[in-house]
């Protein structure tokens, strides 16, 4: 992929991070521009990503943001202060990188939706793990309204929700409510507005619980196993647990099951 480019945003303030109990919030922080994925967001983004990989205190990642929207998508003021192919191709390619580094982060990660989340800002929510949503959320893949096809973000669409939704967003660029959302696949769980950070939070504290070794070798699995063929799959699944069966955190957590004793502490080993 072409090598990502920078722009000259504080990357301190354009993007929050807090940490809490093993969960990372990544806030966006650009609301005067609805949150728009900007060159310099997503490399400050793509920082944090590659600082929480081998972060043993971090078990669960958050993506959240400040102000009335989550993400509007690509800052399309900067895409057309910069028109030429090398500038547009290494932009996508540093997207499609970042998006790829959200899959592949050996921990889960839970999208945080207010507002509206259209186009790469729908894709960001595709590409997480999970999402809450409050009950006024909407999601849209709108490029095609202004002539531009929401292409890269479908990839991460079309995995998420079935093929004949991901159609009728792309053609149509309408927005989506909540519940709609949440029938398609695209958001877990829809919670009134004012408790979305506290449920959001409740749900990392949750899985940030598990073993972060077994959340590790579950989510590599899940991916990887979906770009198979089902007997393939299975193959690669019965290694997997195989693998997990012989970790130190599986031995000790079947041993508690089965003498009734309380969880024990992870060692993630």
């Amino acid at each position: 992929m072409t090598a990502a480019l920078r722009q000259p945003e504080d990357a301190d303030q354009i993007l929050l991070r807090q940490d809490t109990d093993g969960v990372a919030t990544l806030t966006l922080n650009r609301p005067a521009a609805r949150n728009a994925l900007s060159v310099a967001l997503m490399g400050a983004l793509q920082d944090q990503i590659d600082a929480i990989r081998d972060d043993r205190s971090v078990k669960v990642v958050i993506v959240a943001a400040n102000g009335p929207a989550f993400s509007a998508g690509h800052d399309l003021r900067e895409l057309r202060a910069n028109p030429g192919r090398g500038f547009y191709e290494a932009l996508f390619d540093q997207c499609s990188r970042l998006m790829l580094s959200l899959v592949r982060l050996p921990k889960p990660v839970i999208a945080q939706v207010q507002g509206v989340a259209t186009a790469a800002g729908c894709q960001l929510v595709a590409t997480c793990d999970l999402a809450v949503a409050a009950s006024d959320a909407r999601f849209a893949t709108p490029g095609v309204n202004i002539g531009l096809f929401c292409s890269t973000p479908m990839v991460a669409l079309t995995r998420a929700i079935g093929a004949k939704p991901a159609m009728e967003m792309l053609l149509t660029g309408e927005l989506i409510d909540a519940g709609a959302a949440k029938s398609y696949g695209l958001v877990n769980r829809i919670v009134p507005p004012g408790e979305l950070a506290l449920a959001t939070m409740a749900l990392a504290r949750q899985i940030a619980s598990k073993s972060p070794l077994t959340l590790r070798i579950g989510k590599e699995a899940f991916h990887r196993q979906r770009e198979l063929g089902v007997e393939q799959a299975y193959a690669y699944a019965s290694r997997a647990m195989t693998e997990n069966m012989l970790a130190r955190d599986a031995e000790r957590g079947i041993d508690a099951f089965i003498a009734k004793q309380p969880q024990p502490d992870w060692q993630g080993e």
